[in-house]
C-alpha cells in the first residue's frame, strides 16, 4: 500500500489544536510538508514544534489568518501556492453556537455560510493551479456526522455542515479528471474543545451537570467511548495517499457507529 507523501504540500486548516493539529501530524509523519493554517500566531507556533519529520527535507511552516477575512486569507493562501503548490488541502474549521435553527438569527446562518463554504472556495481558488499542474490533488473535508443525521440543537451548524458535503460533492465530479479527488470525514464525539463548548452549552440549557450530559452521549456510541483526535486523523491522513487514489465523493463517519444510517 503506497502511504508515501513525500515530496507532497499538504495545507491544514485549522491546524494549531485538535483534529487539524492531529491530521497535520500523520501527514507529517508520511513525509508531507505541512503548513498549519489558523488564526492566532502563538498557538500556531507552538503546533508547529510539534510536528515530525519523516525526512530531512521536510519544511513545515504557519500562516496566520482568520478564515472569515476572505481578502486576506486568498492572498496569504495564493502567496504560499506560488511558492509552493499545494497537493493536499484538509479543511477543517470550527462549527458555530449551538441551538435550535428556528431561532437563529439570520446573522448566524450568514456568519456560519462565510466561514464554512466562502472559505474553502476561497482557498480551493488559491491552490487548485498547482493540484492540477501536478495531476495529483486531495481536498479531505472535516464536517460532521449531521450530514446523515441532523444533530439536535445545533440548527445552524446541521445547516452549513450539509452544504458543505454538496459543494465536495460537486466538487468530486468536476475535479475528478484532473487526478483531485475531494472527500469528506465525518467524525463523531471527540475529545476536542467542540466538544467542550457542546458539553458546556447543553450543561447550561438543561441544568445537567457535563458529566451527565458525556454519559447520555456516549449511550448513542456502539463502543462507548469518544474518540481521539488521532483516530480521525489516521482515516485524513489515509484519503491524502497515493493508496486512496479511487476514493472519491464520499462521506466516510468516524463515530465509533453512532450515526444508524448507511
Amino acid at each position: 500500500m503506497n502511504l508515501d507523501l513525500t515530496g507532497k504540500h499538504a495545507l491544514v486548516c485549522g491546524g494549531s489544536q485538535g483534529i487539524g493539529l492531529a491530521s497535520a501530524i500523520e501527514l507529517a509523519k508520511l513525509g508531507a510538508d505541512v503548513t498549519l493554517l489558523a488564526r492566532s500566531p502563538a498557538p500556531l507556533e507552538a503546533a508547529l514544534a510539534t510536528l515530525p519529520r519523516a525526512n530531512a527535507k521536510q519544511q513545515h511552516a504557519t500562516i496566520a489568518v482568520d478564515m472569515s477575512d476572505h481578502a486576506t486569507l486568498g492572498a496569504k493562501v495564493t502567496a504560499l501556492a506560488g511558492s509552493r503548490p499545494v497537493h493536499i488541502l484538509v479543511n477543517n474549521t470550527g462549527g458555530p453556537p449551538g441551538g435550535p435553527a428556528h431561532t437563529a438569527d439570520t446573522d448566524a446562518f450568514v456568519a456560519a455560510f462565510n466561514q464554512h463554504i466562502v472559505a474553502a472556495q476561497t482557498v480551493l481558488k488559491a491552490i487548485l493551479p498547482g493540484m492540477r499542474a501536478a495531476n495529483y490533488g486531495r481536498i479531505v473535508s472535516v464536517i460532521s456526522t449531521s450530514v446523515k443525521e441532523p444533530i439536535r440543537n445545533l440548527g445552524v451548524s446541521n445547516t452549513i455542515r450539509g452544504a458543505m458535503a454538496s459543494w465536495a460533492k460537486t466538487l468530486a465530479t468536476e475535479l475528478g479528471p484532473f487526478g483531485i479527488t475531494v472527500n469528506n470525514v465525518l467524525p463523531g464525539y471527540t475529545k476536542t474543545a467542540r466538544l467542550d463548548q457542546i458539553l458546556a452549552d447543553r450543561s447550561k440549557a438543561t441544568g445537567k451537570t457535563a458529566d451527565e450530559i458525556a454519559q447520555s452521549m456516549l449511550a448513542t456510541v456502539p463502543l462507548g467511548r469518544f474518540a481521539e483526535s488521532a483516530e480521525i486523523a489516521n482515516v485524513i491522513a489515509f484519503l491524502a495517499t497515493p493508496a486512496a487514489a479511487y476514493v472519491n465523493g464520499i462521506n466516510v463517519p468516524v463515530d465509533g457507529g453512532r450515526t444508524l444510517s448507511l
